[in-house]
C-alpha cells in the first residue's frame, strides 16, 4: 500500500474546501478495495450543523460511485496560511467509517506526504458500535 499517494491526495483534496468561517481545511482521500482512490473536503456551513467533514464527503462519494469496502484512508488538515498538524477524524465521522471498515483498514493522518502516522481502524474505534450489533436482538 503506497501510503504517501494517499497522504498526497489527502492533501490536494484539502485545497478545495469550503472553509469562510473556520478557515480549517480538511481533505481526505480513501483507497478501495479495487485501489480506487476517492477524495473529499470538509464543506461549511452558516448554520454550522450542517457542516459535513472530508471524510464523510469521501464516503459519501465512494458509496455513491458503487464502492462498499475499503483498505485505507488518509486525512489531512490545516488551518489558513500554517502548517499542517496531524488531524485525526472526529467522533461522528468513526462512527460514519464504523459502517464500513470493520478492524484492520489503515487510517494515514498526515502533515505532509513524508510526515504521517499509520493506524489501524481499530486503534481508533475500540469497542465500537457497528452494523453487526443490530442482530443482537434477533439472537435472544
Amino acid at each position: 500500500m503506497d501510503y504517501k499517494k494517499l497522504a498526497k491526495a489527502a492533501i490536494e483534496a484539502k485545497a478545495r474546501a469550503y472553509v469562510p468561517y473556520s478557515h480549517f481545511h480538511v481533505g481526505a482521500a480513501l483507497l478501495t478495495e479495487t485501489d480506487d482512490i476517492v477524495v473529499g473536503c470538509n464543506v461549511e456551513s452558516a448554520s454550522y450543523t450542517p457542516t459535513i467533514c472530508a471524510e464523510r464527503t469521501a464516503l459519501s462519494r465512494a458509496v455513491y460511485e458503487g464502492h462498499r469496502k475499503f483498505k485505507a484512508l488518509a486525512v489531512a488538515g490545516s488551518l489558513d496560511g500554517r502548517d499542517a498538524n496531524y488531524c485525526y477524524p472526529c467522533g461522528v465521522c468513526r462512527q460514519h467509517l464504523r459502517e464500513f471498515f470493520t478492524g484492520d483498514e489503515k487510517i494515514i493522518i498526515a502533515k505532509t506526504e513524508d510526515d504521517y502516522k499509520v493506524h489501524t481502524f481499530a486503534e481508533l474505534m475500540p469497542y465500537s458500535f457497528g452494523p453487526e450489533d443490530l442482530n443482537i436482538a434477533s439472537e435472544k
